[in-house]
């Protein structure tokens, strides 16, 4: 992939913000021992990346990741953009993986694209389910072209993309199918994109965490030779889930540990999606929860990776994006620790 953070103590161009990194932290952004993994995962700490709302019809990416960065403090590694398996019709962007304005943000950063077997917007007839894509009857339509459109950006750019197939479908069995059908669908994508030349995409399974999937985790999972990164999404819900309030390390840690037992003890880890909802009550208290990231990602064996969700989910008091100023600074001031500031990427 592109650079995905420059050297320590550069300003981020377009930006006038600070890539926040200590040249003593560790080894030095030319040395080789820090170089990314050919399945980029960073040897010396960890990425750090965001989801970003946007609509795409409007070309909102690059906009709205800018402002982001300029609200964070620094560049992102990652960003995270979601698709639909649509068909690629007239100005649909939705089923396109690699819209033109996620490849001029790609230049500078990585992409994660999620690609969900729905048709957003479409007929009960025209959604895919699992059986149907093991079976190849997206492929002509769907899949080979889209897995053509991923090989040419790589032989163009020389660039990999992180890709992941049906997010957290731990919550879409049995709508979309089985575990089973799921994981022949897995590997029916992996199989064609390599047959049609994709060998640039970094094969990125997210779950959510939730432990009472724990069984459904082991009969979803693809098995090692079709997955390079294996991904989670907890959050602090509060009120959303009317929960209890959960620091960071509560949210992440179990999960964390359930994986590195049951799935894979040496895989990539990334924390796909993390954030929390606020408290109206006590307005410091989400910057207190970001202001634990850094120290706790350091003591989660192989997390590699940690992207910020700044949106919102359904429901009310659903509000996951950082709520105020104070927030935003407790964030920023996390995300510049040397261990999230990777001297290159791809």
């Amino acid at each position: 992939m592109a650079s995905a953070a420059v050297a320590c103590g550069v300003l981020v161009a377009g930006l006038g913000v600070r890539v926040a990194a200590d040249p003593d932290s560790g080894p030095s952004a030319g040395s080789g021992d820090c170089r990314p993994t050919e399945l980029l995962e960073p040897p010396c700490g960890a990425w750090f990346g965001a989801f970003v709302q946007h609509d795409k019809s409007k070309g909102e990416l690059e906009e709205k990741v800018l402002a982001y960065e300029k609200r964070v403090g620094r560049r992102l590694d990652i960003v995270y953009t979601y698709h639909d398996m649509s068909l690629v019709e007239g100005a649909r962007l939705e089923g396109r993986l690699l819209t033109e304005e996620e490849q001029r943000v790609g230049r500078d950063r990585m992409l994660l694209l999620s690609w969900e077997s729905k048709w957003w917007g479409g007929t009960k007839e025209q959604q895919p389910d699992w059986k149907e894509i093991a079976a190849g009857g997206l492929d002509e339509s769907v899949i080979d072209v889209q897995a053509r459109r991923v090989a040419e950006y790589g032989r163009r750019t020389g660039k990999k993309v992180f890709l992941s197939f049906d997010l957290e479908m731990d919550t879409r069995t049995p709508g979309n199918g089985t575990p089973e059908e799921y994981v022949a669908a897995y590997r029916h994508i992996h199989d064609r994109f390599r047959e049609l030349g994709a060998d640039n995409v970094v094969w990125t399974w997210i779950i959510t965490g939730y432990l009472d999937h724990g069984k459904l985790f082991e009969r979803l999972y693809p098995g090692d030779e079709y997955v390079d990164w294996i991904g989670y999404n907890q959050y602090n819900y509060y009120r959303c889930h009317k929960t209890d309030w959960l620091s960071f390390e509560q949210t992440q840690t179990a999960s964390h540990e359930w994986i590195r037992t049951h799935i894979s003890d040496d895989k990539p880890l990334m924390l796909s999606e993390f954030g929390s909802a606020n408290d109206p009550e006590r307005p410091s208290r989400q910057a207190e929860w970001y202001a634990e990231v850094p120290r706790v990602i350091k003591d989660l064996d192989g997390v590699k990776a940690a992207l910020q969700w700044n949106y919102r989910d359904p429901g009310p008091h659903c509000d996951l994006s950082v709520a105020n100023d104070r927030a935003w600074s407790a964030l920023r001031e996390a995300v510049s620790d040397p261990y999230l500031n990777q001297p290159g990427g791809r």
